[in-house]
């Protein structure tokens, strides 16, 4: 085997070295607790306000806005959760979507079933994107709170944020965003797209697993998530994750630095290699948005095959992607996304999603391809179905 090529960076992404050398003295030199009163624990504090800066720069947000978590799906919980309990008074109704990550959909589901929400799911078109319509026919009375993900993990479809938030502050009501796709691969501000809250993750960034953020815009009433000490202005206790923090402000500085360039890389790989797969491949359907689609990512469906398959062929010449299927209590169950953008269970089975990084090169995308096709056309030879269907075509 040769060099790995690495597709998914959905999944997560290589540390930065830059970042890393960032985060080294916080290890082994300014290691003291951040809320100790002693200069040398000062050190860490000032490190915390300056990556605090830098993530609400980025943003064109205020740093007292900003508050560190341990990731998104932490992010996700405090978002839903302290706002039901803050906002309950005035109703229990949270909007959504059928293609949210999980920690936003099992979030809902437990408000649901032991806290008294009342949570609508929302359809998607065949591309994966909310109808504006049926968002406001959606809104009650009662309606506290709008949770819709900036883009989407799997089919990488950019949804409406801006119209969702004007949507929102026409009728009062919160809106949370889970960008942990979107920040760092498409510019966002959330005062121009009316976002009250908004999670994020920093190892989808080239930054450390184990540490996000939560986005709250000041004014909001929202409870604290994690009760105890006194850090992140009483809302979330524990003491701070230095390093991971710290990586995160260059993480965050770094991809907003090179975001243009960058992704206008990853668009030119991403077209080739989508050109390359639907003319060369047949019986192969791309998922998500041509055009309001994440720079890095590539959904496709392959009939008459499976995806676990060819995630393991294709691991047998070092390419690292992912499927649109996920292994759940020992049964293969298609992904709820896919399934949610009308496709039937036989072709989300078949389903690959690749996403990119600078680093990958023509040559990758081309070895990549070429493999892709050897993979599919073997997989189908031995497909009865694949056989049942060819003899129908003559």
């Amino acid at each position: 085997m040769g060099k790995m090529i690495y597709l998914d960076n959905a999944a997560t992404t290589r540390t930065a070295p830059e970042v890393v050398q960032a985060m080294l003295p916080y290890f082994t030199e300014y290691y003291g607790n951040p809320s100790s009163v002693y200069d040398f624990a000062a050190k860490g504090k000032e490190a915390i306000t300056t990556a605090r800066e830098q993530i609400a720069n980025v943003l064109g947000a205020k740093k007292e806005e900003i508050y560190f978590t341990a990731g998104g799906s932490e992010s996700d919980n405090w978002a839903l959760k302290a706002t039901f309990e803050a906002y309950k008074a005035k109703g229990n109704h949270i909007i959504t979507t059928k293609i949210e990550h999980h920690a936003i959909l099992h979030t809902c589901e437990y408000l649901e079933k032991e806290r008294g929400a009342k949570i609508t799911y929302l359809d998607v078109d065949e591309n994966g994107i909310v109808k504006l319509e049926d968002l406001e026919k959606a809104i009650t009375p009662e309606t506290i709170l709008i949770s819709v993900m900036f883009a989407n993990n799997e089919i990488g479809s950019i949804q409406p944020i801006r119209e969702i938030g004007m949507i929102a502050k026409e009728h009062g009501i919160l809106f949370h965003t889970d960008a942990v796709q979107a920040f760092g691969q498409v510019p966002i501000k959330v005062d121009e797209l009316g976002i009250d809250m908004l999670s994020s993750s920093a190892h989808k960034i080239n930054g450390p697993k184990g540490i996000g953020f939560l986005y709250i815009r000041k004014g909001i009433k929202n409870r604290s998530f994690v009760h105890g000490g006194a850090q992140e202005r009483k809302r979330r206790a524990g003491t701070e994750n230095v390093p991971g923090i710290v990586g995160y402000g260059v993480a965050a500085e770094r991809a907003e630095r090179t975001m243009e360039e960058r992704t206008a890389k990853e668009i030119e790989i991403r077209d080739y290699m989508i050109r390359r797969i639907t003319d060369e491949i047949p019986y192969v359907k791309v998922n998500g948005d041509l055009k309001r689609r994440l720079p890095n990512n590539i959904n496709v469906s392959f009939q008459f095959i499976e995806g676990e398959s060819l995630l393991l062929m294709l691991d047998n010449y070092g390419i690292c992607a992912s499927s649109g299927s996920a292994c759940t209590s020992g049964s293969l169950d298609p992904s709820h996304v896919l399934l949610a953008i009308g496709l039937p269970h036989e072709i989300a089975h078949g389903s690959l999603r690749m996403t990119l990084s600078e680093e990958i090169t023509k040559e990758d995308a081309d070895f990549t391809v070429d493999k892709l096709k050897e993979i599919v056309q073997n997989l189908r030879s031995m497909s009865p179905l694949y056989e049942d269907f060819m003899k129908k075509q003559k």
